[in-house]
C-alpha cells in the first residue's frame, strides 16, 4: 500500500525514444510529475488486475485527455483487460485519443523496432504475467584491417559490408562474415510482477542484465509468501543466482518491514541486489560497455526545469 514516501507498482522503461510503463499503481502520474515530468507514455503493460497495479490508470488517462493528447496509447495485459476497461471507462469517460487494448498470452511477443516485449506466465493468486523486454542481436564488430587485407576500398564499401552486403575485393567477392565478428546480444530486462518463485521467471531471466522481482516478504514469513503467491527477498535472490542475472532489484516489499532487512537477506545469497526507492534509476549500458548500475534519485536529478 502507498506510504508518504512510496507509491505502489509502477516502472518506467525508456528504450531509445520509446517510453513504456509496466503497471500503473495509485499515484503514478503524481510521481511522474515529481520526477520525469508527465511524459506521454507510448505503451502500458499490466501484469495482473489487483488494484495496486492499475488504480493509477483512470487519472493518468484523463490527464492526458485534458492535455489534448492526440497520438494513440496501447495498453497490454492478460485476458480480462477488455472487462477491466468496461468498468474503468465509467470513471474517465470519453477520451480525445485512441486507446488500443491488447490481451496477450504467454509466448505472444509484442514486436517493436529493435526489441520485443515477451509475456510469460507467473505464479500468483490470479492470472498474471511477467514481461521480458529483449533487444535484438546486434551485428558483430567490423574489422577494417581485415577488409583492407582483402582489398576492399575504404569508404562506401566498408559501410555496405557492415550492412550485410557483399562487395568486391582484390581477389573477388568479399562477404560480411569475412570481416565481421560474431553477433552480439542485446540487453534484457525482466519484470516479474507479483509472483511466487517459478521456473518460467527463471527461464525468462536467463542472463538478463536486470531482473525486477517481487520481494513482498522476509524469510520469517515464507509460508505466508507461498499462501499469497508472493516471494521473499531471499527467494528472489536464489532465482537471480540460478538465472545468472547481472543485477537484481527487489520491489513490492511490504510496508511492515524495514526494507534494509529484506535486502540484507537477499544479499546473503546474491550480493548484487538492490531495493530501489521511488525515483531511483537503473542505467543499463550495452554489455561491452559495462555493468548495470543503480543511480539513487536519478529520475529527480534529471527532471526537466
Amino acid at each position: 500500500m502507498p506510504t508518504a514516501r512510496r507509491a505502489t507498482a509502477c516502472l518506467l522503461a525508456r528504450v531509445g525514444g520509446v517510453r513504456i510503463l509496466f503497471d500503473c499503481g495509485e499515484g503514478a502520474q503524481r510521481q511522474m510529475q515529481r520526477s520525469t515530468g508527465l511524459v506521454h507514455i507510448d505503451e502500458i503493460y499490466l501484469t495482473h488486475y489487483h488494484a495496486d497495479h492499475y488504480l493509477g490508470l483512470p487519472g493518468l488517462l484523463k490527464t492526458y485527455d485534458l492535455q489534448a493528447r492526440e497520438r494513440p496509447l496501447r495498453i497490454v495485459g492478460p485476458r480480462g483487460l477488455q472487462g477491466l476497461f468496461s468498468v474503468l471507462g465509467r470513471i474517465f469517460g470519453k477520451l480525445s485519443y485512441d486507446v488500443e487494448l491488447v490481451e496477450v498470452a504467454e509466448g505472444a511477443a509484442v514486436r517493436h523496432d529493435g526489441f520485443e516485449v515477451r509475456p510469460f506466465e507467473v505464479n500468483h493468486r490470479m492470472r498474471a504475467l511477467g514481461y521480458a523486454l529483449v533487444e535484438d542481436e546486434r551485428p558483430g564488430r567490423f574489422d577494417p584491417d581485415a577488409a583492407a587485407r582483402l582489398g576492399v576500398r575504404p569508404g562506401p564499401d566498408f559501410g555496405r559490408l557492415q550492412a550485410g552486403e557483399a562487395v568486391e575485393g582484390a581477389d573477388g567477392s568479399v562477404s560480411p562474415d569475412q570481416v565481421m565478428g560474431s553477433a552480439r546480444p542485446g540487453r534484457k530486462v525482466v519484470i516479474s510482477g507479483d509472483t511466487a518463485p517459478c521456473e518460467m521467471t527463471r527461464v525468462a531471466a536467463h542472463e538478463a542484465e536486470l531482473l525486477v522481482h517481487d520481494a513482498s516478504f522476509a524469510d520469517e514469513e515464507i509460508a505466508r509468501a507461498a499462501e499469497t503467491g508472493h516471494s521473499t527477498g531471499r527467494q528472489a535472490a536464489e532465482l537471480a543466482a540460478e538465472a545468472g542475472v547481472k543485477l537484481l532489484t527487489l520491489v513490492h516489499i511490504s510496508s511492515r518491514y524495514d526494507v534494509r532487512d529484506v535486502l540484507a537477506e537477499a544479499r546473503e545469497v546474491f550480493p548484487n541486489a538492490e531495493a530501489p526507492r521511488d525515483f531511483d534509476v537503473v542505467e543499463i549500458p550495452l554489455p561491452e560497455r559495462g555493468e548495470p548500475s543503480l543511480i539513487e534519485n536519478g529520475a529527480r536529478a534529471r527532471a526537466p526545469a
